[in-house]
């Protein structure tokens, strides 16, 4: 589970596989009488039976259809078709988050690169379609970042190593398009390393602000949000 999305007051899970979350018993559990007024045992029925509605609820999502929509034979495709169901599925869940690794190329890098984010652009466009047949495209954003930079120069081993600044890409129905932030310059680096011009803080303030949410608790001060969204 990444910390991001760990909290006080509320539990989030992560799955591989929707299947596993899908009860194969026959018959639902009910609470006897003769128990109901036992504190224990109906905690349990009734956890029992919570897992039984969540069983049916991933089932019927299972069952679902991409909504005009192809994905490609990728696994980050493959985990943004899940999300895409999940989402149309209903159930209140607000955030979704995946990954796509492979990125730490610190030799050989050009084509593996190149493979790699081809795989992210195939999974994201499949995606947002789906969404956008389905007719949920204005109420869903996806937010994509690293959790590392690049360094400008090329290393010994035809790679390079970690850096500091990193774009960040905000995709999405609602997005405002275009370029936020200065144009990184090639020959004026810090250190070897790219001038960040955008505090990140500010991007996620602006998704927070997005979702109606307050970000000063989770960010840990006051930050102007970026206007990454359209009124």
């Amino acid at each position: 589970m990444p910390t991001a999305l760990r909290s006080r007051r509320s539990v989030a899970s992560a799955l591989t596989r929707p299947e596993d979350l899908v009860l194969s018993l026959k018959t639902k559990p009910a609470i006897a009488e003769s128990e109901r007024g036992k504190d224990l045992a109906a905690f349990v029925a009734r956890s029992t039976l919570d897992a039984y509605a969540t069983s049916e609820r991933m089932a019927n999502m299972l069952r679902s259809k991409d909504s005009g929509a192809t994905y490609p034979s990728t696994g980050l495709a493959s985990r943004l078709r899940v999300i895409a169901r999940l989402l149309k599925a209903g159930g209140g869940t607000r955030v979704y988050y995946t990954s796509q690794g492979g990125y730490d190329l610190h030799y050989a890098q050009q084509f593996p690169h190149a493979d790699l984010l081809a795989e992210f652009s195939g999974a994201l466009r499949a995606f947002l379609d789906d969404l956008a047949a389905a007719g949920m495209a204005e109420r869903v954003a996806v937010l994509c970042f690293s959790e590392f930079g690049r360094r400008v120069a090329e290393n010994g081993s035809q790679g390079t190593d970690h850096g500091t600044a990193g774009p960040v890409f905000v995709a999405g129905a609602a997005v405002k398009a275009g370029l936020i932030g200065a144009m990184p310059k090639l020959l004026d680096l810090q250190d070897g390393d790219l001038k960040m011009s955008v505090d990140f803080r500010r991007v996620y303030a602006g998704v927070l602000n997005w979702l109606k949410l307050p970000s000063k608790a989770a960010l840990g001060g006051e930050f102007e949000p970026l206007p990454l969204f359209r009124a």
